[in-house]
């Protein structure tokens, strides 16, 4: 049976993945109730384990290294105590190879060959080039929906990913170009990066030294 992870460690997760956040931007990430995660935020900023602090004019929280440190605690507690450590590494191993499709999916997405070698920027002119960039993708999401089916048989908290993913495929397929790789919004390669990052901390694994795994 698959385990629910207790809102306490999800939403300094959810902080962790989003770097700061307002309280809707945190809920999205694990699927959270507003005031579930409002109620956890208020409690981790009374143990200063975040704080609030003014991004572009809005308040936002942030993890403090408190908060970042004891959250990483939790996270390794619940695999150990859950005993599915073996699970999500055999998960992240599977995510790990797939890795490199995407990341040079999104660099042919963001750059076209101009026909003389020379590489610019692309246009999204040339459709039957984009077409072939969501075919590329779509095998992408398959993959990728079945190694989180595994991981959410082990952690609940892993099936809002799914949802995420298609969500901003949907966008993609329907012409909103934006949603595969633009930064600071729920694209594609945004829900990528933050299961990457999940599966990161929840095995306490420092991506720098990732390409040693």
């Amino acid at each position: 049976m698959s385990y629910s992870s207790d809102p306490e460690l999800l939403v300094p997760l959810a902080l962790r993945l989003k770097g700061f956040g307002e309280v809707e931007t945190i809920s999205s990430v694990h699927g959270l109730a507003h005031d579930v995660t409002e109620a956890a935020l208020a409690k981790m900023v009374e143990e200063n384990k975040c704080v609030m602090r003014q991004v572009e004019g809005v308040s936002k929280y942030v993890l403090t290294p408190t908060g970042r440190e004891e959250g990483e605690e939790s996270l390794a507690h619940e695999l150990e105590e859950v005993g599915v450590r073996n699970a999500v590494q055999s998960g992240y191993q599977r995510f790990l190879a797939l890795n490199p499709a995407m990341l040079q999916l999104c660099t042919d997405w963001q750059v076209i060959d101009d026909g003389s070698g020379e590489q610019k920027l692309n246009d999204h002119s040339d459709a039957a080039y984009d077409q072939q960039i969501f075919d590329r993708l779509v095998e992408l999401d398959r993959e990728v929906g079945e190694i989180l089916g595994t991981l959410e048989q082990a952690l609940t908290r892993f099936d809002n990913y799914l949802s995420r993913f298609a969500v901003a495929m949907q966008k993609v397929l329907s012409g909103e170009l934006e949603w595969l790789t633009k930064p600071i919004m729920p694209s594609y390669h945004t829900v990528w990066f933050e299961l990457h990052e999940d599966l990161l901390a929840t095995l306490g694994i420092d991506r720098a030294s990732e390409s040693g795994q």
